[in-house]
């Protein structure tokens, strides 16, 4: 019969120590990476829906479109003219600002060993080149993080806080 009552074993410590520090590295890089990726497309979006911004990228369009006779010119800023809204583009940013922003929290989380579920989930974001940090940079930190994290003694680590 058993007697710890539910307690982990005597030895679990050192496992769980060796757990954290096994996936402190990947978390850290993860973390990083989101953060300036975070950074990065809120400093986009402020710097395209500035008045500078908008103006430049109209007249961006309306060179692209000088090759088009008059008539298709009009119908062709007609149909342009809602991608170039304010509120598309901040609308368009706001899937990565988002993701990236889960990724830095569940690579925290990871770190602290808690929420098995979630580490996994932004280990795969990370792997996903369009959706995670860095373009297809978090490739290699979520790789590393779900090796480790799929090692029956890092789900004990997580299960035993």
């Amino acid at each position: 019969m058993d007697d710890t009552q539910g307690l982990p074993p005597p030895d679990f410590e050192p496992a769980r120590a060796k757990a954290a520090k096994d996936l402190k590295l990947p978390a850290l890089i993860m973390m990083g990476m989101g953060g300036l990726w975070v950074l990065y497309s809120l400093f986009g979006l402020y710097r395209t829906l500035s008045p500078e911004g908008l103006q430049a990228m109209h007249a961006g369009v309306d060179k692209a479109l000088e090759v088009y006779p008059p008539e298709l010119r009009a119908q062709a800023r007609a149909i342009l003219a809602s991608f170039l809204s304010p509120t598309f583009l901040a609308l368009s940013a706001l899937p990565g600002i988002c993701l990236n922003g889960l990724v830095v929290f569940g690579a925290w989380k990871m770190k602290n060993l808690q929420l098995h579920g979630l580490a996994l989930t932004v280990s795969i974001i990370c792997c996903i080149p369009c959706c995670g940090p860095g373009w297809g940079l978090g490739l290699i930190p979520g790789i590393w993080s779900l090796v480790v994290l799929n090692r029956p003694e890092v789900k004990a680590a997580f299960r035993s806080k």
